[in-house]
């Protein structure tokens, strides 16, 4: 496999409504290593808005990464300058995101057609930080020719000074698809993400798009620096359990289960005690036990009795027994 920056080797992707800080959390509990990222929080966001609310981490999330959008140099400049203040390890540029909201601001995968305001963003940020600024795109919009479009964008962007890029393996259709239908129907073409690898080895290559499990990542780590999860992750995050071992070679004993749920019980009530309801952690965890007889009986408990007002952490570790029970009583 080729050698890369061990920070990059396997990242959970950024996903709007999923991966805030309490999902971060959690999947920190399954995985030490894997790379993590906040959803896309817009500039205007972080320099008008709540910025504790929008940015707050638990340290237990490092290695991790903030992803903005924006459409401003200066901007994207003073946002990353916060982000470093405030404790992350990496700055993410979104150019791959392909709602009407996000073409709507000139951010997101319509700036596959402007590479030069890109680069822009990148000498702007580095001009401000000492943390690494990397850039999550697609392989093209639209009629773009992405065999022509991607290394071209590729090539400008790193004059500028970046030195990661993930790439998407697909493109983004603007208009016709939906955000969901871009994440699935524009054909994936992991070839032409390996041939950049190969035309830029100074550069760290990850790839994202369609990768479900870690034998599938492990084509790619033949080829590429890194992988990116994206749903899968989320859906099935025990997925993670070896990344440690797999990925990064550590002689690491795969986690338990029941110790996550435990690890989570301890978290909620310390959440809770601040005012966060049980739910908006335990929305996050319906997959723990994925695959086992119990995981029906899982979900149902935690998605039935979580949303009441009086919901307490507890019940994460009652329904996690009711888990055993059923697959001891399968067994």
């Amino acid at each position: 496999m080729i050698a890369s920056p061990p920070s990059h080797r396997f990242c959970v992707a950024p996903m709007m409504d999923w991966t805030d800080r309490h999902d971060r959390y959690f999947l920190r509990r399954i995985s030490a290593r894997a790379r993590l990222y906040t959803e896309m929080i817009t500039t205007q966001a972080i320099l008008r808005g709540d910025r504790a609310r929008l940015l707050d981490f638990d340290a237990a999330e490092h290695p991790l990464a903030l992803q903005i959008g924006g459409a401003d140099p200066q901007d994207m400049a003073e946002c990353a300058r916060i982000a470093e203040d405030w404790g992350y390890d990496e700055i993410n540029i979104n150019v791959g995101c392909p709602s009407d909201r996000v073409q709507s601001g000139r951010f997101g995968a319509c700036l596959m057609r402007e590479p030069d305001l890109v680069a822009d963003f990148v000498a702007a940020m580095r001009a401000k930080v000492a943390i690494p600024v990397t850039v999550k795109c697609r392989i093209g919009v639209d009629d773009q020719e992405p065999e022509t479009v991607l290394p071209a964008f590729i090539d400008c962007v790193a004059e500028a000074g970046c030195e990661t890029f993930i790439i998407h393996a697909r493109k983004a259709w603007l208009k016709g698809l939906s955000p969901a239908e871009n994440r699935d129907v524009p054909p994936l073409d992991y070839p032409l993400v390996h041939a950049v690898k190969a035309s830029r080895r100074d550069l760290t290559i990850v790839i994202n798009g369609g990768i479900n499990d870690l034998d599938a990542a492990a084509t790619h780590l033949d080829v590429v620096d890194g992988v990116m999860l994206g749903r899968a992750a989320y859906q099935t995050p025990w997925t993670l359990a070896e990344v440690d071992r797999l990925v990064f070679g550590e002689e690491r004993a795969t986690p338990d289960r029941w110790d996550v749920a435990e690890a989570m019980v301890e978290y909620a009530a310390r959440r809770g005690a601040e005012g966060v309801p049980l739910k908006s952690i335990t929305r996050h965890m319906m997959g723990l036990f994925h695959g086992l007889p119990g995981a029906r009986s899982w979900r149902r408990m935690l998605g039935e009795q979580a949303r009441a007002a009086d919901a307490r952490p507890d019940l994460i570790r009652d329904a996690a027994k009711l888990v055993g029970q059923v697959e001891r009583a399968a067994a």
